[in-house]
């Protein structure tokens, strides 16, 4: 898994009800990225990035904005060791 990365990615704002799942979700798909997206019960919304380095640090730049209707306050990056996922999904709200 050389030169891959993984990030766990937290926002708060106003994040849920804006298509910042989906939106993500099509970012994720056309940078290459594995991983997962999700709204917790708090409001905010949790994700999982996996893939070449500079790609996931274009969906946490992403992240960082979110989509049209999005107002992001913060986000907390959190880096992990791969494991090889493939894939993105929307993973059903947690909480």
């Amino acid at each position: 898994m050389a030169g891959r990365v993984r990030s766990r990615v937290r926002v708060r704002g106003l994040v849920q009800a804006v298509y910042f799942r989906q939106s993500t979700r099509r970012a994720a798909e056309a940078a290459g990225v594995a991983g997962w997206v999700r709204n917790l019960a708090d409001g905010s919304v949790e994700a999982l990035f996996e893939g070449a380095e500079d790609a996931v640090a274009e969906l946490v730049a992403f992240c960082r904005v979110g989509p049209a209707d999005a107002r992001v306050h913060t986000v907390e990056v959190t880096r992990e060791a791969p494991r090889g996922i493939t894939g993105f999904a929307i993973h059903e709200s947690a909480g």
